[in-house]
């Protein structure tokens, strides 16, 4: 080889020219890596779509079971005795056709705002019940129950749920095809999503730790002393002469007991708080007062047969929410007065 073909080859190599095969060679190295690139690009993709959407799936699947598990208590309710309470009966009706509606267009849809709004039905549903125990509406005051504890941890439950699937990072934010960020509310968009279910999160604690400690106890009336004198009096309701207690709170009787038995116990005296010791009749009262034994040993007030109970509903002197509806296993009705 000549001096001047030595110094060419050399010029090849330090320049980094290449022969045609090993263009060849490299392009198909570069074909090959391309290939396996683009393999891993669809695989993420494919698992960035399949597993966290079936999770999402799922979580919309549970909201549903929730809104039904709230809607049957609700129901349960309503057919054993609140359909009878003024303003509440036909409330606990709404809510018990918005559950179940709530739950069908949950299963057909993958709305963020259904399950926004289902969020927001199972909050308002959840604030109405402890308003009702601490405060009353609408002329009824709720008491703890066991149905009504349920409920309130079934719609805690829905609310995280629905409120974190409606705050489900988007298709676009699993497999990005874009390098824009998109924007929600003035901000990156993923960044909303997350803020949203983090205060999701935070508000179901909330609400869980409220149920846990503002939800008073149904206790058992106490009971009075033996001996206790019950002062009773007789007040003109709506035009009608009612028995009352000495505060002037009406009574009321309980269609399924009898002369000497109460079948009102539990969460039953819970809302009809029994009238108890020894009754001192108002003069020029017709009737006969007695007392029965309950099952406490205590001894409970009767008239003309009736053993007698206030309501926690009645919050003032002269209210009778409490005449003529049907709960805790039978009818209720105001005390009036012999002739």
């Amino acid at each position: 080889m000549t001096g001047h073909d030595h110094t060419d080859t050399d010029d090849e190599r330090s320049t980094g020219a290449l022969s045609p095969y090993t263009r060849r060679d490299d392009g198909s190295k570069r074909s090959s890596t391309t290939r396996r690139d683009a393999s891993d690009i669809v695989n993420r993709a494919t698992r960035a779509r399949v597993r966290p959407l079936d999770l999402w799936r799922l979580l919309r699947l549970a909201g549903s079971a929730l809104m039904v598990a709230t809607g049957a208590i609700h129901l349960d309710l309503y057919l054993t005795g609140y359909q009878t309470i003024p303003t509440i009966g036909w409330l606990f009706l709404v809510q018990v056709i918005s559950a179940f509606a709530f739950a069908v267009a949950l299963i057909v849809s993958r709305s963020r705002l259904v399950a926004a709004a289902g969020a927001a039905f199972l909050t308002s549903t959840f604030v109405g019940y402890l308003l009702s125990l601490h405060y009353g509406l609408f002329g009824f005051r709720e008491v703890r129950t066991t149905a009504g504890g349920a409920a309130g941890a079934i719609e805690i439950a829905g609310f995280a749920v629905l409120a974190g699937f409606a705050a489900r990072p988007d298709r676009h934010d699993l497999v990005r095809t874009s390098r824009t960020p998109r924007r929600l509310l003035g901000m990156n968009e993923s960044v909303a999503f997350v803020t949203g279910r983090w205060v999701a999160g935070v508000l179901a604690l909330l609400g869980a730790l409220t149920l846990a400690f503002w939800l008073p106890t149904a206790s058992a009336p106490a009971t009075s002393a033996g001996g206790t004198t019950v002062s009773l009096k007789v007040a003109d309701v709506h035009g009608v002469a009612l028995l009352t207690n000495e505060r002037g709170d009406t009574l009321y009787w309980f269609a399924p007991d009898s002369p000497t038995t109460s079948r009102c116990y539990g969460t039953c005296a819970a809302y009809w708080p029994p009238v108890l010791g020894t009754p001192a009749p108002p003069a020029g009262v017709a009737g006969t007062f007695a007392t029965l034994k309950r099952t406490n040993g205590s001894e409970q007030v009767t008239y003309d047969g009736h053993p007698l109970y206030t309501y926690v509903g009645d919050s003032a002197p002269g209210q009778v929410t409490g005449n003529r509806i049907r709960l805790n296993g039978g009818w209720w009705y105001e005390m009036k007065v012999s002739n």
